[in-house]
């Protein structure tokens, strides 16, 4: 089970995750995330991962494609952390390749 909430500020927009980013709820944070964005009004979009629990390959494939796209994260725990680590080691590791 994934809990998507949406916290809105006069600066920011913050989608808090809560749970597992697992196949199906994977595209179920796509498509929040792309209403999140949708009005933004100059606001900035934060994604709050520290309370995942677990991730799966297809979760992990969108992280990374929100990231390419842009978006920030926020992530407190070990877990979450390295996971964002990992996935900014890839991103960088693609658009090297794309260089060549």
């Amino acid at each position: 089970m994934l809990k998507i909430s949406v916290i809105d500020s006069r600066k920011q927009r913050r989608l808090i995750l809560e749970g597992k980013l697992v196949v199906p709820w994977a595209a179920e944070l796509k498509a929040a995330c792309d209403r999140a964005r949708a009005d933004l009004d100059g606001r900035n979009f934060v994604v709050d991962v520290k309370h995942l629990t677990a991730i799966s390959h297809e979760g992990e494939n969108l992280l990374l494609e929100l990231m390419n796209d842009g978006v920030k994260f926020r992530s407190y725990g070990v877990f979450t952390k390295e996971v964002l680590r990992q996935l900014a080691r890839r991103m960088r590791g693609n658009s090297q390749e794309l260089k060549r």
